[in-house]
């Protein structure tokens, strides 16, 4: 156990900066990699860098690093800038602790429930078969693979749906009368980013206090819902009482996560549903206009 242990987040975004923040409150020493380091929170100690560039930045922390998290993100969706970001970026940063020598204790690789391929309400948890239909699923195996295959210890935590400020999608798509199938459910999972900033938090503690991790986890709340009664629910929430002219939409997947294996950790989602996330993300908003 270090006494105060340091980590670097690599693309620290805003799961990567709510975990930061965390980390920073805990007394980690806590390093943010990102192109645009002036939106980093103070706490984080900025490093400038590109995920496509193979020598490592200017700013990479010269002394060990205990843990890496990584919690990059695709600038454009198309299987090239998913490979970009998921594949070659990973490739990049295992280039970069080599460069300095660095061998950490533990690597967390932010992937998605997208890995995969069920498509007709299955209960899935980190046993099952991955076997992703698109591209996004499958680079992002290919990049879990990688991390596992690094000689590094990781650990892949795969979540899914993630909403809060800043993520807002489908609340905007239900205010412009969203229409979803009823039937058969398509169910969806998520969890509010401050919940996925938490259970990384949890794993990264837990190991260094020496405690045994699995290689994966999937992060999502506790209640896998059909798109149609979470979307009802906002409605009536909302006050919208209109529909799209668009015909129905209907989404090709629909499978349902558990999280019992990040649970039995002691790790329990702030928001347990899509009701008190949601919740709370109306009731800040509110007060935000309000201001």
């Amino acid at each position: 156990m270090s006494a105060v242990p340091r980590v670097m987040i690599i693309g620290c975004g805003d799961v990567g900066s709510r975990l930061g923040l965390q980390l920073h409150a805990a007394g980690w020493q806590v390093h943010g990699l990102r192109r645009t380091v002036e939106r980093l929170p103070a706490g984080i100690q900025p490093v400038a860098g590109d995920l496509n560039a193979a020598l490592a930045p200017a700013d990479w922390p010269r002394e060990p690093l205990d843990y890496v998290v990584y919690t990059a993100a695709a600038t454009t969706h198309d299987e090239t800038g998913y490979r970009a970001a998921y594949v070659e970026g990973l490739r990049h940063t295992f280039g970069w602790l080599k460069q300095h020598g660095q061998v950490p204790r533990r690597l967390l690789f932010v992937s998605s429930s997208g890995v995969y391929g069920q498509q007709n309400g299955e209960w899935v948890d980190e046993t099952s078969a991955t076997e992703p239909s698109g591209y996004t699923g499958r680079v992002l195996l290919e990049a879990e693979q990688m991390a596992q295959a690094s000689g590094i210890p990781a650990t892949a935590v795969r979540l899914s749906g993630i909403y809060g400020p800043g993520r807002e999608w489908l609340l905007n798509q239900v205010r412009q009368g969203y229409r979803v199938a009823s039937e058969p459910p398509l169910y969806g999972n998520r969890i509010h980013a401050g919940d996925a900033a938490g259970l990384l938090a949890c794993l990264l503690n837990i190991d260094n206090k020496g405690g045994a991790l699995d290689p994966i986890y999937i992060g999502v709340d506790d209640e896998p819902a059909p798109l149609y009664e979470v979307v009802t629910w906002l409605r009536e929430r909302l006050g919208v009482t209109h529909w799209a002219e668009e015909a129905t939409v209907r989404r090709a997947g629909s499978k349902r996560c558990r999280n019992a294996r990040a649970r039995a950790l002691g790790w329990k989602p702030q928001y347990p549903s899509y009701r008190e996330g949601y919740t709370a993300l109306l009731e800040s908003a509110s007060v935000n206009v309000a201001k």
